[in-house]
């Protein structure tokens, strides 16, 4: 088994998702070579791509906590990011839809929970007031709580630039490398993956749900997760007039809950369940799921049930045992454990990043030493809804023709975009990457017309994205 490059690398992230790729990004600012390892085929193909996709105030997190304050700082850091490199996020709003007494009681709490994590925004309001934003809930609300601030981002577009900016940085991309054993020598861990040795200095604990199981390699048993699945709903872009906001529903033990939010790509979304499983690999949707999530959808909002359900998915969340983030420094080891940390990572990650770097530095254990030569952030191509895409964009079709051949219809992806991703930094290697990153195959077909086309660009490469017949698959460039 060979080493990677036959380098030391100062630092080795293991996990690409967005905690993973904020951590690298950070650390990359200083004077350091910095690897990013993944079991997986590309950046954010774990826990980081299958979630609800919201940019959370940290209003209903556990006042004092690690999450409290990570999540309360990212939601701010991440929405200074999103405006420097282009990452959709629409500021939709919330509400905290009480449906019986029990629940309604609960509203002044968790006004007053949302005030001790830093957030004053929240407001008691009526069941007239709830029913004025949201006429198309079912029967019997009681009140709720507005919560102005919370929001819908493109999870795949914040991993992706927080990945493209570590690279731009230096960093290293080593990906399909699922890490087995460890061994430490002389002040070098060597990480054994499935395909060769990587050695480093310092080794950075991401990876999400593996977490624990990277954790015992290096001889702890501080915490453990368990994979709990979340399936949701996607409804046509048909059903968005029904929703412009996220309804949330009142939190329990498990989580937040089922709730029903519009998505950065113009669909609806209804979920997610949560169930816990043993297998870290099932994200595979059942009919239970559906089942349970229809019987959901019918009382929080009939009219969506009568809307096309375009797609399903499930993801895997990390919960854990332990009832916080848990991020410590070994400097014996030279490792950092970053675990526990759930679905908020979304909006902590960047908060993360800097926190762990605030461990490292007070550790004194590594020299980090400022660069003054760092590249400005990536500019990330727009896949929201509510923002100008290229086939609306008259001036991009007239400089290109490829920003006019649509090759996705039900998405309105064009073969400038899909020709596009290949000379970034961190190209797709398969038609899920490419997905993520144009929203190919992700409409209602969900691929049955687009596919050969789309097929035929990922092997090239997109050089066969000839615009020589570009004009009989060209929309006008004007909104419709």
């Amino acid at each position: 088994m060979s080493t990677t490059q036959a380098k030391t690398y100062d630092v080795a992230v293991i996990g690409a998702g967005i905690v993973g790729s904020a951590i690298a990004r950070k650390l990359s600012g200083y004077n350091l070579t910095v690897a990013i390892v993944d079991a997986r085929e590309d950046v954010g193909e774990g826990t980081s791509k299958a979630n609800t996709a919201i940019l959370h105030t940290g209003f209903d997190a556990k006042p004092g906590t690690l999450e409290s304050r990570m999540v309360h700082e990212g939601f701010h850091l991440l929405s200074d990011y999103a405006k420097a490199t282009g990452i959709p996020v629409e500021h939709t709003g919330a509400i905290l839809v009480a449906w019986d007494q029990e629940q309604i009681d609960a509203l002044p709490a968790l006004k007053e929970k949302a005030e001790k994590n830093g957030y004053a925004k929240t407001e008691i309001i009526t069941a007239e007031d709830v029913y004025a934003v949201l006429p198309n809930l079912g029967e019997g609300v009681l009140g709720g709580l507005s919560v102005p601030d919370e929001s819908i981002i493109c999870t795949w577009t914040t991993n992706l630039a927080l990945a493209t900016d570590a690279v731009q940085r230096g960093a290293e991309v080593l990906l399909r490398r699922r890490v087995t054993d460890i061994e430490r020598t002389d002040g070098v861990t060597q990480l054994l993956t499935s395909i060769d040795r990587i050695s480093a200095r310092w080794v950075i604990n991401a990876a999400g749900l593996g977490g624990d199981t990277i954790d015992t390699l290096f001889g702890y048993d501080r915490f453990h997760l368990t994979p709990r699945r979340g399936e949701l709903l996607v409804y046509d872009k048909q059903a968005r007039p029904l929703v412009d906001k996220i309804v949330l529903p009142v939190p329990t033990a498990l989580g937040k809950g089922v709730l029903v939010s519009p998505t950065i790509y113009g669909n609806v979304m209804l979920g997610p369940t949560a169930e816990d499983l043993n297998d870290r690999e099932a994200t595979g949707t059942s009919e239970s799921g559906f089942a349970f999530l229809r019987g959901k959808g019918e009382r929080l909002m009939p009219a969506l049930l009568d809307e096309e359900i375009t797609a399903t998915y499930a993801g895997l969340r990390a919960a854990s045992d332990y009832p916080d983030y848990l991020i410590e420094v070994d400097t014996e080891q030279e490792y950092v454990l970053v675990g526990g940390i759930r679905s908020t990572g979304l909006t902590s990650g960047i908060a993360v990043a800097e926190y762990v770097y605030s461990l490292l530095k007070e550790s004194g254990a590594i020299e980090l030493v400022e660069r003054t030569d760092l590249p400005e952030p990536p500019q990330m191509p727009n896949i929201g809804e509510a923002f100008l895409r290229p086939y609306q964009d008259a001036a991009r079709i007239a400089a290109d023709a490829a920003y006019g051949k649509i090759v996705c219809f039900c998405e309105r992806v064009t073969a400038g975009e899909i020709r596009d991703t290949f000379a970034t930094p961190i190209p797709p290697t398969t038609i899920e990457g490419l997905r993520r990153r144009t929203r190919a195959h992700n409409g209602r077909c969900q691929g049955f017309f687009c596919g050969a086309e789309v097929k035929e660009m990922l092997d090239t490469k997109g050089k066969s994205a000839g615009c020589a017949h570009a004009a009989s698959h060209t929309l006008s460039g004007v909104k419709k």
